[in-house]
């Protein structure tokens, strides 16, 4: 059901409440709710993007410019897609703009992936075996942005989450590092918790600017952030760059 508040200036808000139904736990319920809620959520769907994290990219690359047209992204955890989404239109891998060069766009998830155009989509686990090599075939080069939204599945337990996912951010680290262009970009989500900053250091070793951001887009109870590496020197051991926390 809609439930219709009036605040003190007239205006009225609608809230969508979510009844609870049979074999629905309560947390599935609230889940559900705050779903309904999130501006993020609605606004994704009036713009047509697949979900709320599509605006998560387009602020930090508001921020740090480093989708443009004729670039080559990897996309890593891409679905539902609309971080690739977001990367198509950036690097005009449609060749909308004639008079600018055209990029393109390679994403890889767990999941099958609905077809995007513009982008070439394949389904991974990235984690396995040869599957790194088998993303440079598809790649077919270098690339100029990887970016990674990888997630593990939630155990319920946030120390083991956050181990998890700096797992993933790690693998997707090592990826770039072999195929970005020297001056390249890597963007990743983290979660903040401690074991993420052998991660910073490393990533400082390899890139000339590293910043800690928390999109607007992101929930404010998330411990979520985004690491934004630009400048791909390739493997350092000595150098240090200060880590900048921005808001």
């Amino acid at each position: 059901m809609t439930e219709k508040n009036t605040s003190g200036r007239g205006q009225r808000e609608l809230r969508v409440r979510v009844k609870t139904a049979k074999g629905r736990k309560l947390s599935s319920t609230l889940w559900l709710e705050r779903q309904l809620n999130d501006p993020y959520v609605i606004r994704a769907k009036k713009d047509g993007y697949r979900g709320r994290a599509a605006y998560k990219i387009l602020e930090l690359d508001d921020k740090f410019e480093f989708l443009k047209p004729g670039l080559r992204v990897v996309d890593l955890g891409c679905a539902p897609g609309g971080w690739c989404q977001v990367s198509v239109a950036r690097v005009n891998a449609l060749g909308d703009n004639p008079k600018k060069p055209v990029g393109t766009v390679l994403g890889v998830d767990l999941q099958v992936v609905e077809s995007i155009s513009g982008a070439q989509i394949h389904q991974l686990d990235f984690l396995a075996d040869g599957a790194d090599a088998q993303v440079k075939a598809w790649l077919g080069g270098r690339a100029d942005v990887v970016m990674s939204d990888m997630a593990a599945a939630s155990s319920g337990h946030k120390g083991t989450d956050h181990l998890r996912i700096i797992a993933l951010c790690e693998a997707a680290a090592e990826f770039a590092f072999d195929v970005l262009e020297v001056g390249g970009c890597f963007v990743a989500k983290v979660l903040a918790g401690g074991a993420e900053q052998q991660l910073q250091l490393t990533l400082k070793r390899n890139f000339a600017k590293v910043a800690n951001v928390k999109p607007k887009a992101s929930r404010a109870d998330s411990s979520e952030k985004f690491v934004v590496a630009q400048g791909f020197r390739g493997r350092m051991d000595t150098e240090t760059v200060e880590v900048q926390d921005q808001d």
